[in-house]
């Protein structure tokens, strides 16, 4: 079941194009019938830095949210693959950090997120570009909905 999460999760990615630009309809629209919320936060090279601009889409996004304590949080932490696999491996932890804090600022607990660092491993968009590699740098934050 893992793995088929993971598999869907990569296949809606791959047609989501950066958040900056914006996220396309067709991924919105699978995202809303799933009951999946998805929210990327973008990394410079080598930086773990949420930057101000971002917290202000992540802080509107959750205010948008009814009901957002009825969700469960798993993040997905991802880096491109430039420098060795145990730097990324902790750079990705700190990017999950990162954001974890800017959760838990806004009311969430520990125990709503799940974590999962894929450092290098796991790239969704092709490293062997310079615009495949900025889209690597991310951590993804999946609201899954809590089904009583």
């Amino acid at each position: 079941m893992r793995y088929l999460t993971i598999i869907f999760f990569a296949c809606l990615c791959s047609f989501a194009s950066a958040q900056n630009e914006g996220m396309s309809d067709a991924v919105k629209e699978v995202l809303e019938k799933k009951g999946y919320i998805l929210k990327s936060i973008y990394f410079g090279g080598g930086s773990y830095y949420v930057d101000d601009p971002q917290v202000l889409e992540l802080n509107h996004l959750l205010d948008s949210i009814p009901n957002i304590r009825d969700f469960t949080i798993t993040i997905h932490s991802h880096t491109d693959n430039i420098g060795g696999a145990a730097y990324n491996e902790w750079l990705s932890q700190m990017r999950s950090e990162s954001v974890i804090q800017e959760l838990l600022l806004s009311a969430f607990k520990m125990n709503q997120i799940e974590i999962k660092d894929f450092g290098q491993f796991n790239p969704i968009f092709d490293n062997s570009t310079w615009e495949g590699r900025r889209l690597n740098r991310r951590v993804d934050i999946i609201f899954w909905p809590v089904v009583f």
